[in-house]
């Protein structure tokens, strides 16, 4: 069961109350993947994404969460902490819940990433994390509820605490400047 205060139900039950069926764990992977291409933090931009997304205009509220929720994501991408706090269901949920909900962010995520890196070239460690996202949006409900299904899920999941930070740094180094060089005439 899962825990009524934990940030996961607080969001969703935000999400629920207007009218809305995405989970918070494909929002927060969605924010996360473009934050990492590069799209920046400036909030407009973010929430017309989530607008699309909703397929309806963002309501005050919500609006206020979802920049909170990009303030954290900017706290974590820009700080010197090496992991990424993800918004997923407490540990009390079942396996096949926090699974579904990994898969949904995973999605989101990919999403994120996606449209805000465009044609964007990436190093083959990069893509080769892209990979490990898509492999793990399609193996929701592989897991079974057991003592190894759960050490697969907390593995994946410390995976994902880290891997949207070698994006991040690779998608948004500062340009190397380049001097003009003389000409000799």
């Amino acid at each position: 069961m899962p825990t009524p205060d934990s940030a996961y139900t607080a969001f969703a039950a935000l999400i629920t109350s207007h009218g809305h069926k995405v989970s918070p764990a494909e929002l927060h992977g969605m924010l996360l993947g473009r934050s990492c291409a590069g799209a920046g933090f400036d909030a407009e931009p973010w929430l017309e994404d989530v607008a699309e997304l909703l397929g309806a205009p963002v309501e005050d509220a919500l609006r206020q969460a979802l920049i909170g929720l990009q303030e954290m994501v900017k706290a974590e991408l820009t700080g010197d902490d090496m992991a990424i706090a993800l918004l997923l269901p407490d540990d009390e949920g079942s396996l096949k819940d926090r699974a579904l909900a990994l898969g949904q962010w995973c999605q989101g995520f990919l999403g994120g990433f996606g449209v805000a890196a465009g044609d964007k070239a990436l190093s083959a460690e990069s893509m080769e994390v892209l990979e490990d996202l898509a492999a793990i949006a399609q193996v929701q409900g592989a897991l079974e509820e057991s003592e190894d299904g759960e050490n697969d899920y907390m593995e994946v999941q410390e995976y994902l605490r880290v891997a949207p930070l070698l994006l991040y740094a690779e998608c948004n180094r500062a340009p190397v400047e380049t001097a003009e060089k003389p000409s000799l005439h």
